[in-house]
């Protein structure tokens, strides 16, 4: 199931603080080591970044309550990929999306989106609606609003600092984030009491690339956990710290930087054979653009391909449909 593994994966930790009230030289370290990190795996893990875990935990104890709830409560509250809801067991196989016919993911999520609507109705048909919150578990809705916010805020610094780390404007990337949408999953991994016993070539997460910009994952170690590939390397545990976040950029992105970086390839085990019931739950915030933005590639010695340009928001839809179970 695994490609040889030869070395570890190249995930450095970032300290925010040196980069947000430090000195020259400090700033200047902390952009070279994002820069190289990211052309190698396209992950890092961030420290220093001000987010509650009180906030992440009270989220994983809400979001807990919903997910064992029997099915025919959960499916009152059904939605399709990329849209706004519950997306039960067998709605997604994101191996799709490198043209990888897999059994669908074994996993459960709730998901949320950007929260105010758009002014023109085209964009706001196609990419707003209002989320969708459980009453059964109403404390979810606040946990999860003080979340967003403090995952934008994040969001903002780590693209200054992206457009830094490429020798660009700080504002090169937060100029096109003025109305986002961007998405949030809750994603729960039962053990096989739930989902029964994985068939092969089944995983939590079948291996891919996140389609957006930047990813900004909370995550809890476990046997059947995230797995980072690189081409050197193969499959690696992916590093593990409690107090980090996991953030990895996605093929537009890549596709931004002239593919200078790496989208971030990975999966997400399946239940292991020696820890059947480990039940695992990952915060996951996609980071996107403003609709009708134009990503073009940034051009060389930054940039290594000259992509055509896309509109973001057609690539992105593309990259929802591909992965939908029918």
């Amino acid at each position: 199931m695994s490609e040889a593994r030869t070395r570890a994966v190249p995930v450095p930790t970032i300290d925010l603080r040196p980069w947000l009230s430090g000195g020259p030289q400090a700033r200047a370290d902390v952009v070279r080591t994002v820069d190289e990190a990211l052309q190698a795996a396209g992950f890092l893990l961030v420290t220093g970044h001000g987010v509650d875990p009180a906030l992440r935990s009270g989220i994983r104890t809400a979001a807990r309550a919903f997910f064992t709830l029997p099915e025919d409560v959960k499916r009152r509250y059904a939605a399709q990929v990329g849209g706004r809801g519950w997306l039960g067991p067998g709605a997604e196989a994101n191996a799709y999306a490198e043209g990888t016919e897999t059994p669908p993911d074994l996993k459960e999520s709730l998901t949320f989106a950007t929260h105010e609507p758009f002014d023109d109705p085209v964009v706001n048909a196609e990419w707003y609606a209002p989320n969708v919150w459980p009453a059964e578990v109403p404390e979810l809705r606040g946990l999860c609003e003080e979340y967003l916010a403090r995952m934008a805020e994040l969001e903002n610094r780590l693209l200054r600092l992206l457009g830094e780390a490429l020798g660009l404007e700080p504002d090169f990337f937060t100029r096109h984030m003025g109305h986002p949408t961007y998405g949030f999953n809750i994603n729960w991994y039962p053990g096989t009491d739930v989902v029964g016993a994985p068939e092969p070539g089944q995983f939590r997460i079948g291996p891919h690339t996140d389609f957006g910009t930047v990813t900004i994952l909370d995550r809890q170690a476990g046997k059947g956990g995230l797995q980072v590939f690189t081409v050197e390397g193969g499959w690696q545990d992916a590093p593990y710290d409690p107090n980090a976040f996991t953030v990895n950029i996605g093929d537009l992105m890549a596709r931004w930087t002239g593919d200078r970086w790496r989208s971030g390839r990975h999966r997400v085990l399946p239940p292991p054979a020696d820890a059947p019931a480990e039940e695992l739950m990952s915060l996951v915030y996609f980071g996107e653009c403003t609709p009708g933005t134009l990503v073009e590639s940034v051009p060389s010695p930054v940039g290594r391909v000259a992509y055509e340009p896309v509109d973001s928001h057609m690539y992105l839809r593309a990259k929802l449909d591909a992965i939908t179970v029918d």
